[in-house]
């Protein structure tokens, strides 16, 4: 890139940055110009990503790519600070745009005003994760860290309630903790290499002495054991499906991104840092990974059969995906991580619009019933209705019943739509791997029942949602609302009708 172009790569960090500053200045009494303010600068973040997207990759999915990397401060790497934008730093700000902008959309009819200083905690939540993946060096990977838990922690008590303070209380404590491993993960490995420059360390990393060797990996392992409590890797995700079932719904569709975020490091530095040319260090954590994810995806089935209603269903089909992503990531195959990639943004599209469909079907109950009829959450409806905005739509139920019936394929990976492309590649990449072991056959067994443990709880939830009688009403449901759950689940359809082209680039990627 040359240019003002040239100058694209740190907008998605300025950009959310300024206008989340701007917003904090007016009061909480002036919706309307904080939602708008929000709104364009989303939608402006949106449109620099795929731009960011078509410079990356100018014939999309061809073998050359242009690779950025932005000095700030035109200091040399790797003493200065570096942004870096590849494939698959321009595909992650795409599809964390897009869930902003839809989770954004869904907000405006209510949930913007249920508490304070919510548009300004967005688009900090925003900027942590646009630079949490375009940052090239681990100190700026911890501070964009911080700035996103330091978001996340306001919007997941956006909205009270004694759930929410509880679950968010729980999250808050163990991300501290994770906060902490990460700091003491990256001085490890700055007391051994010298260099925090991540593209450094890869080059430095072979020459390290032996003694050297063993206490720069165990750095690397607890750097590495901040981001797995953050992709929510079994044993370390007990935290998980209790946070993100009573927060405020387009804040825990919004988080279908975050656990996301800790495997797309570990992706970044276990390829980058412990790849073919690492030396000793060769592939190192690769089976951990691997045994990690395959066990969260057995817990995450068991979890998704015994969740006791819809939010903690949906927050179990989380953990199932990301134990899916670090099982992948732990092959190390270049055809499997391409279908990795092609998963993760299938996966993320549908528990996103899964976690605002479900709070639209159950609006209007008396409380929220769990699966076996017990009252679990109150609902916000009553505190809300007077606050919401836009048309109510007609034929409620029938289309939350259509939406309903495509998050159940998508999550258990039946035909049509892109969650059976996504396992289909992921199978095919595991068979065609040389000399496929146990390991791969375990895998594949596990995503196969994973599938059908999702397809049997979606059916039962779907049963008592639309066929039982309406306890409370047919939900009074408004375009604003319901606009985004389909504008996700089409996307996931375009993903299925376009999967060539979407492949040939997320396989360059990869």
């Amino acid at each position: 890139m040359s240019g003002w172009t040239a100058h694209l790569a740190v907008v998605p960090i300025l950009l959310p940055l300024c206008a989340g500053a701007v917003l904090v200045l007016f009061d909480e009494r002036k919706p309307v110009l904080k939602a708008a303010i929000s709104l364009a600068a989303t939608v402006a973040v949106l449109a620099v990503a795929v731009a960011l997207l078509r410079l990356t990759d100018p014939a999309f999915g061809t073998a050359a790519s242009t690779v950025t990397v932005y000095r700030l401060g035109d200091w040399p790497a790797p003493f200065g600070i570096v942004l870096v934008v590849d494939r698959l730093a321009a595909f992650m700000l795409v599809l964390t745009s897009i869930l902003a902008l839809t989770t954004l959309a869904f907000a405006l009819a209510r949930w913007h005003g249920a508490g304070s200083h919510f548009h300004s905690l967005f688009q900090f939540l925003v900027m942590g994760l646009n630079g949490a993946f375009l940052t090239g060096d681990l100190f700026n990977l911890f501070v964009f860290f911080e700035v996103l838990l330091a978001a996340s922690y306001g919007l997941v008590l956006h909205g009270s309630g004694r759930a929410r303070v509880r679950g968010g209380l729980h999250y808050i404590a163990i991300n501290l903790a994770a906060s902490a491993l990460f700091l003491i993960g990256v001085s490890l490995i700055y007391g051994v290499v010298g260099t925090l420059n991540i593209a450094d360390i890869a080059v430095r990393l072979p020459a390290i002495a032996g003694g050297d060797r063993a206490l720069f990996e165990a750095g690397a392992a607890i750097l590495c054991v901040a981001f797995l409590v953050k992709a929510g890797m079994w044993p370390l995700n007990f935290w998980l499906p209790g946070a993100y079932a009573p927060a405020a719904a387009p804040v825990a569709a919004f988080f279908a991104i975050m656990t996301k975020v800790g495997v797309y490091i570990i992706l970044r530095l276990s390829l980058l840092m412990f790849g073919a040319n690492a030396g000793a260090s060769a592939r190192f954590g690769d089976l951990w990974l691997t045994t990690g994810g395959m066990l969260t995806i057995a817990f995450g089935s068991i979890g998704i059969l015994t969740a006791p209603n819809l939010r903690r269903l949906a927050g179990y089909g989380v953990l199932i995906s990301s134990g899916t992503l670090l099982a992948m990531v732990g092959i190390d195959d270049v055809a499997v991580t391409g279908g990795a990639l092609f998963y993760l943004a299938s996966s993320v599209l549908t528990i996103g619009a899964l976690f605002m469909l479900i709070e639209l079907t159950e609006r209007g109950r008396p409380a929220q019933l769990d699966l076996r009829g017990d009252a679990d959450l109150d609902t916000d409806d009553e505190e809300h209705e007077e606050d919401e905005v836009g048309v109510a739509i007609p034929a409620t139920m029938a289309i939350l019943g259509l939406s309903f019936m495509a998050c159940a394929l998508l999550l258990a990976g039946l035909p049509p739509l892109s969650g059976f492309v996504a396992k289909f590649l992921l199978l095919k990449a595991l068979l065609a791997q040389p000399g496929a072991g146990a390991t791969s056959w375990v895998l594949m067994a596990l995503l196969l029942l994973s599938g059908f443990a999702a397809m049997v709880a979606m059916a039962r939830a779907g049963i008592r949602s639309f066929w039982l009688p309406l306890e409370g009403g047919v939900p009074r449901v408004r375009v604003i609302e319901i606009a985004p759950v389909i504008v996700l689940l089409a996307l996931c359809g375009a993903l299925t009708v376009q999967s060539g082209s979407v492949m040939r680039f997320l396989g360059a990627t990869a």
